[in-house]
């Protein structure tokens, strides 16, 4: 096997040729350890391009995918942003070292916990946690200037909206087992500017919190 090094150069350089081309996103992409992220029989994997299962039947997302969404998101050093469904962590990571300040949800009390050491191994003293339904958002941080969803929601969730800053940027996925595409949706004055990005699969939004 490659050393680890040569390993993220070459998942980097894939991630350049694929799209995700902000130098500040690829910085980060660089230096987070993914390898921290994974379960340790997925460790030799940590620097390919592709998703691997974590705890409670999730997975921690490709990341071509983090990349792309990430960079959708057009996130700056000043703002609050608000991500549904930490998971592993690692996103919520890649967030943190590019806003003021992460509001992360996540409705497996296992994962989060799990996450939540990850952000301290990291020295992350910048993300805030929650258990919680994802689909409710968190109105009393609300309104943020970025918010990211990272399971697959049927439309564009109205409580979502709502917590979004006029001129705010909202990027989830959107559809079912027959197919998601994620979305970048723009709050304006007029309404919700909507584009659509890349195809992609993830598990469903799922309201309310997990048992355990």
């Amino acid at each position: 096997m490659p050393p680890a090094d040569a390993r993220i150069t070459r998942l980097i350089t894939e991630l350049r040729r694929s799209g995700v081309t902000e130098p500040s996103v690829l910085a980060v992409l660089e230096r987070m350890p993914r390898d921290l992220f994974v379960a340790p029989p997925f460790a030799h994997q940590a620097w390919e391009n592709t998703a691997l299962p974590i705890a409670c039947s999730q997975t921690i997302s490709q990341p071509l995918v983090v990349g792309m969404m990430t960079q959708e998101l057009q996130v700056g050093e000043r703002m609050k942003v608000l991500e549904i469904g930490t998971g592993s962590g690692y996103q919520t990571a890649v967030l943190a070292k590019l806003a003021r300040r992460v509001y992360t949800i996540e409705r497996h009390r296992p994962l989060l916990k799990a996450a939540e050491e990850r952000f301290k191994t990291l020295g992350l003293h910048n993300v805030t946690t929650r258990v919680g339904d994802g689909t409710l958002g968190w109105p009393e941080q609300a309104p943020f200037d970025r918010i990211m969803v990272t399971a697959a929601a049927h439309d564009v969730p109205p409580a979502l909206v709502a917590q979004l800053k006029i001129g705010g940027i909202l990027v989830l996925p959107v559809g079912d087992e027959a197919g998601q595409d994620l979305i970048r949706v723009t709050r304006t004055e007029e309404g919700l500017d909507i584009r659509s990005f890349l195809p992609v699969r993830f598990v469903p939004l799922v309201e309310g919190t997990a048992e355990g």
